[in-house]
This record gives C-alpha cells, structure tokens and sequence, in this order.
C-alpha cells in the first residue's frame, strides 16, 4: 500500500469508478470525497471531469467544493492531480459557451480546439502521442507514450512554463500542465492502460 490517501472529487462529472479503480490497481489508498470536508482529511486530491466547463464550475461552487479546492491545494498545498475537465477548470477562463472564470491557478484559457488538418474531427476521441519533459510524475513515461484523449476544448498557457507534455491534433495541444504541487493532463490516464496506472502510481508517490 502507497503512503496517504488519494481523495477523488465527487461532484458529479467524471468517471470516478475507473479512477478509483485505477488508483486501488496501482496499490493507492484512495477514497471518494462526497463533500468540502473530505477533502481536509486526505493527503492527495484527484479532480476528474467529463462535460462541460460551465457546468462543472456550476456544479463545484453548488457543492461546496470551490474555495475548498483553493483552501487545500494553493494553500495548504497538498498535490493535486486534475484529469480532462478537471485539468481544464484550473485555468483562467473558459471560452466554451461563453466566458466562464475557472480557478485560476494558472494563467490559461480554454479554446475550442482547431486542426489544422480539416480531416481532422473534433472531438479528439482515441490515441495520442504525447512529447513530455522529465518532470513531475511525467518522468515514469517513456518519450512518445501514447495516452488516451477525449475532449473538443484545450488550455492554452500564456507561461510556457507551466505546460510539461503536449501532443500534436492539427498543431499543439496542451496534454499536461504543471507547477509547484499542481498537475493536471488532458488525457485520461485510467483510460491508457499500463502507462496510464504508471503515471496514477507515480502521482500517488509524487512529494513536490
């Protein structure tokens, strides 16, 4: 058993039984937070999402989640692992359905991604490459891992900094973001099968 307790976000948007699963697999103790005052009780904090930001802000603030969120993660700073919508909420603002102010933890908007490639549909539904820099809970993948995707929106970071993997749809796409105790991929890594338990196993011992 891993050291700590990894606590996924339950407010009504992600696939949370295939990340809990995913996290046991990998020999994590994890937990479902049903509510703001789990998330006091557990080392790590997961958020996945599946929708649309709009709602997920919605529905984070309606449940009590958001100054939690911000209370032990930028404060207390506890690591934090967000997954597809929930990597995408950490940003400055959503274009998607119009302007919507997400966390801001990091100096990004939301867009509508845009292929180059008009063969290209959106959205990126399957395999990516995904080019990554030794960092974090990264540096377990091999250069060129594949990762799974399924989203029609993207970050994009005014810090170049903050962007630790990108992947290639018709241009670069934002497929990881990082700083300080704060990571968050566009992929889903309980979706990517072995490298995708690698990086939850590695977030999991992740001591930023």
């Amino acid at each position: 058993m891993l050291p700590g307790t990894v606590g996924v976000v339950d407010y009504g948007m992600g696939n949370l039984l295939s990340v809990l699963n995913g996290f046991e697999m990998v020999g994590a103790k994890v937990s479902l937070c049903r509510g703001p005052d789990d998330l006091r009780i557990v080392d790590r904090i997961v958020l996945p999402g599946v929708g649309a930001f709009g709602a997920c802000v919605k529905s984070l603030k309606a449940r009590g989640y958001w100054e939690a969120l911000s209370e032990e993660v930028t404060r207390k700073k506890k690591p934090f692992l967000g997954i597809c919508l929930g990597m995408q909420v950490t940003a400055r603002k959503s274009t998607e359905g119009g302007i919507t102010d997400g966390l801001g933890w990091f100096d990004a908007e939301v867009v509508r991604l845009t292929p180059s490639d008009p063969k290209l549909r959106v959205p990126q539904i399957g395999w990516n490459d995904v080019s990554h820099e030794q960092r974090g809970p990264m540096h377990v993948l091999s250069p060129g891992t594949e990762m799974y995707f399924v989203h029609s929106y993207s970050m994009r970071c005014a810090d170049q900094t903050d962007v630790a993997a990108t992947c290639d749809y018709g241009g670069p796409v934002t497929a990881a973001v990082l700083r300080d105790n704060i990571f968050a991929v566009q992929f889903h890594p309980e979706k990517s099968q072995c490298p995708g338990l690698r990086l939850l196993e590695s977030f999991a011992k992740w001591r930023p």
